[in-house]
Order: structure tokens, then C-alpha cells, then sequence
């Protein structure tokens, strides 16, 4: 559901984080258009660009011959603690996991540009990598920057809407993913118990 009307992450009211918060745990998803305020974002990618040159493409299907990922993202470019610790959207976070956690905990930072010519990723969820029953509770919320628009031609990730409610074993159909089309400097987040996958980039 792309909330276009939306003001910027920093200028919402604390009641509209439990709208947000209700809106996400509905759907499995949510688009927050222009999050990021563009001084920071600028910075950010100005900080990553150097690390995005200088990095290898993946190996096998999953994470893509034609896709460059790497991690300690807070080291690399120390303008994401901006972002990471937005309390707009740290609040949409607590409140989505605060039933079933005490503490947060940062997990990972992962920063992936997908190049010309990737096919499209094998649908997963995330919630895969920890043990524990599945579909009884919300293990972690992914939070995705659009460090560039997010087109359905250069890959934007895919949901599965509504999909954190079915067997969490289960394939769903094609038909029924959409894609995060959002402007650069605009925030994707999803379940860990939601279908996704990286979008093809016909670019």
C-alpha cells in the first residue's frame, strides 16, 4: 500500500506511528515514500559509492552473479545512524515487535545494488534463518532504503502482500507479488515472515 500523502518520517505524530504500525502488521508491508530527510540520504550515498565500486558480485543463484552486496554498513557510512535510529521509524518497529520482544536488537546492515541483467530472486522469508515455531509471532521487520527509485525495470524488490498469514512453508503464486516501485530516499519495511524477493533488472 503506498502511502503517498504521508509528510516525512520526522514530521509525523506519535499517533500516527500505531496507524502505520496497524497498517503494517495488515499487510505485511509498508512504503513510506521520501523517509529520509535529503541531506542526510545524500551523505549516505555519498559514503557508500566508493564501497559499491570497489565490490564483487555475487556467486550462485540466490545472491546473484550480477548483484553486489556487502555488510557492516554503519562503519562504512556513519551518516545511516540517521536513518537507522529515526524515531519515527523506530517507533513503527517497536510497536510491530514490542508484544513479542523486551529489547530490539540491530541484526544486520546489508547495502545490495542489483545490476542490469539479474534475474529475479528466488521468493524467501527472512524469518527463515531462526529457529522457533513459525507463524505464532514476528521475529524481526527488514527496513529497505531506496538508495536509488525503485522501478519495476531495475529491480525493485517484490511482496507478497498478505503472505506473513499463510503456512509459512507455503509458495505463493506469481501473480499475486507486487513490486516496492518507491522514489529514491523512501523506505521499504516487511515482516520477516513475508514472501519477497529481489525484482529482475531489465535496465
Amino acid at each position: 500500500m503506498l502511502l503517498a500523502a504521508l509528510p516525512p518520517l520526522a514530521e509525523l505524530p506519535a499517533s500516527d506511528i500505531d496507524r502505520l504500525a496497524a497498517r503494517f502488521l495488515d499487510d505485511g508491508y509498508l512504503i513510506i515514500p521520501n523517509a529520509a530527510p535529503a541531506a542526510v540520504f545524500d551523505r549516505v550515498c555519498r559514503e557508500l559509492d566508493p564501497h559499491f565500486q570497489a565490490g564483487r558480485f555475487g556467486q550462485g543463484p540466490f545472491y546473484g552473479a550480477e548483484t553486489k552486496r556487502f555488510g557492516s554498513v554503519l562503519r562504512r557510512s556513519p551518516s545511516l545512524a540517521d536513518l537507522v535510529l529515526d524515531p519515527t521509524l523506530y517507533g513503527v518497529v517497536e510497536a510491530v515487535l514490542g508484544g513479542w520482544c523486551a529489547n530490539l536488537q540491530l541484526n544486520l546492515t546489508q547495502a545490495i545494488e542489483i545490476h542490469p541483467g539479474a534475474p529475479v530472486q528466488v521468493p524467501h522469508r527472512d524469518q527463515d534463518m531462526w529457529g522457533g515455531a513459525k507463524g505464532e509471532m514476528q521475529f524481526m521487520v527488514n527496513v529497505m532504503w531506496a538508495l536509488d527509485d525503485f522501478t519495476l525495470e531495475n529491480g525493485a524488490t517484490r511482496v507478497w502482500p498478505g503472505s506473513h498469514r499463510t503456512p509459512q512453508d507455503e509458495m505463493l503464486p506469481e501473480g499475486e507479488a507486487i513490486s516496492a516501485v518507491m522514489p529514491r530516499g523512501s523506505a521499504l519495511l516487511f515482516l520477516g515472515s513475508t514472501l519477497h524477493s529481489g525484482g529482475a533488472n531489465r535496465s
